[in-house]
C-alpha cells in the first residue's frame, strides 16, 4: 500500500498565494484540487489550512467531475437563494407602486412627497410587510429599467399659435438684411452676477488638495454689489460686445449697450450700414411693450442716421435666441469656477472669452447710473416714427431717423 506524505506548509503556501484570492468556484476547486493531490487524509488537513468547511470542499470534488460550467457563472443552473420576487409575490408590484410616476396628492403613494432613495423605498416595502434591503431594492430597480435622472428643461408651455410663423419672419428678415450687407445683431441681459469672493458654478484644474477658497454664504457685497452684463451679437461676423453695467437693467441701459457696439465695433465692419437689424426677447428691458426701449432706439436712430429694424421673438421662446447659445454660454464656460472678484475681473473674463470658431468678444464697464420707472407720456411715444410691419406689428417694426430741425 502506497502512503502520502502531506505537505501542509506547500499547501498553505499555495493557498496564500493564489486559493484565497479566487472567487466561491475558485476556491473550493483549488481546494477540492489540493484534496486529491494529497490523496488519503488531504480533506482534513485542506480544511483545516484553507478553513473551507468539508462540505464545501467535498461540493468542490464533485465539481471536478461535472462538466464545465459557461463563462461568467460560479454555481450551476439553479444554485445559490432564489430570487426575492420568487418568494415574495407582491414585492414587485409594491415597488412599482412606489416608484412609478404619479399625479400630486394621490393618497395611495406613501413616498409621493419625498425622494425615493434606496433607504426609503426600502423602509416603505417594509412597513408593507416585504422583507428587503437597500441593496435589493437598487438590484430590483435596475432590473424594471429605473435610474436615478434629474429634471430636464422641455417644455415651453402653451404656444403661440404663431410662433413657427415669427421664426420664418425672423429669419427672412435676417437673410435679407446680411445679403443687402446690413448689420444684423442678437441683444439680451445675461443674468445679473454677484461681485466678490463668492462661489461660482462648474470646476476647473487647480493642485490636488487646494481648492479655490469663497465665502461660506453668498450675501451681497454692499460695496461690490451685482453687475448686469448686456449683450450685444453680431451673427454674422460671429463678435460680440458686453456692458457691464452696475445699476440696474433698463431699456436705456440697453441701448446704451447697442451704442457702444456701434461705436466700438460695428462702424468699423460696417461702414457704409444705412440699417440695422435687431432681433430681442419678448420681455426684459428690451421687452415688445416697453415703452422706454422705443423711445431709446429712437434716439438712436435720430443721432446715427440708421433705419432700425426690430423683431422679437415670442412669449417663451428666448433660448432661440442667437446671442444665448452663440456668445453667453461660452462667457458661463470661460469664467468656470472662478470667483468675480472685482467688476473689472467680470470684464477681464468676458473679454478673454474664444472658441474654436472665431468668437471674439469685447467688453467694457459702463459705470453710469440708470433709474427705473421712467414713464413714457402718450404725447412721447406719438412723437416716435415707428412703422409696424404687416405681420405682428407688435412684434416686428421699423424705427425710422427722424428729420432734425434746422
Amino acid at each position: 500500500m502506497r502512503i502520502f506524505m502531506i505537505d501542509g506548509e506547500a499547501i498553505r503556501q499555495r493557498w496564500d498565494a493564489m486559493g484565497s484570492k479566487l472567487d466561491e468556484r475558485g476556491r473550493r476547486l483549488f481546494a477540492a484540487g489540493e484534496v486529491r493531490a494529497a490523496g488519503h487524509g488531504g480533506l482534513a488537513a485542506v480544511s483545516s489550512i484553507t478553513g473551507l468547511a468539508r462540505s464545501t470542499i467535498e461540493r468542490g470534488l464533485k465539481d471536478l467531475d461535472a462538466p464545465v460550467l459557461p463563462r461568467g457563472r460560479a454555481r450551476r443552473e439553479g444554485g445559490g437563494r432564489r430570487p426575492l420576487a420568487a418568494s415574495d409575490a407582491t414585492l414587485i408590484g409594491d415597488l412599482k407602486r412606489l416608484v412609478e410616476p404619479a399625479t400630486m396628492g394621490d393618497p395611495a403613494r406613501p413616498l409621493l412627497w419625498v425622494s425615493k432613495s434606496l433607504d426609503k423605498l426600502a423602509s416603505a416595502l417594509d412597513g408593507m410587510g416585504h422583507t428587503i434591503s437597500p441593496n435589493s431594492v437598487r438590484k430590483l430597480l435596475t432590473g424594471l429599467g429605473f435610474s436615478r435622472q434629474s429634471n430636464r428643461k422641455a417644455d415651453e408651455g402653451a404656444h403661440h399659435p404663431d410662433r413657427n410663423a415669427q421664426f420664418e419672419h425672423i429669419n427672412g428678415k435676417v437673410l435679407a438684411a446680411q445679403a443687402a450687407g446690413q448689420p444684423v445683431i442678437s441683444v439680451d441681459t445675461k443674468k445679473k452676477e454677484l461681485v466678490g469672493a463668492f462661489r461660482n458654478g462648474g470646476s476647473d484644474y487647480r493642485p490636488k488638495g487646494e481648492p479655490q477658497r469663497v465665502n461660506v454664504h453668498d450675501f451681497e457685497d454692499k460695496n461690490l454689489g451685482k453687475v448686469v452684463p448686456y449683450g450685444v451679437y453680431d451673427i454674422a461676423a460671429n463678435q460680440g460686445w458686453v456692458s457691464v453695467g452696475i445699476t440696474h437693467d433698463t431699456a436705456a441701459f440697453a441701448v446704451a449697450a447697442i451704442r457702444q457696439w456701434l461705436e466700438r465695433m460695428g462702424r468699423q465692419r460696417y461702414p457704409d450700414a444705412r440699417e440695422l437689424t435687431i432681433t430681442a426677447d419678448c420681455g426684459g428691458s428690451n421687452g415688445a411693450r416697453v415703452r422706454l426701449w422705443r423711445v431709446k432706439l429712437q434716439e438712436l436712430a435720430d443721432e446715427t442716421g440708421l433705419t432700425i429694424h426690430v423683431c422679437h421673438y415670442p412669449p417663451g421662446t428666448s433660448k432661440w435666441n442667437k446671442i444665448e447659445h452663440r456668445l453667453f454660454c461660452y462667457i458661463t464656460q470661460n469664467w468656470r469656477a472662478r470667483p468675480l472678484v472685482s467688476r473689472m475681473a467680470v470684464v477681464e473674463l468676458i473679454a478673454a472669452t474664444t472658441t474654436k470658431t472665431g468668437l471674439r468678444v469685447e467688453s467694457a464697464l459702463d459705470e453710469r447710473t440708470y433709474e427705473k420707472g421712467i414713464k413714457i407720456s402718450n404725447a412721447e411715444m406719438k412723437a416716435l416714427d415707428i412703422c409696424g410691419d404687416k405681420f405682428h406689428p407688435e412684434w416686428n417694426y421699423t424705427i425710422n431717423p427722424r428729420t432734425r430741425k434746422t
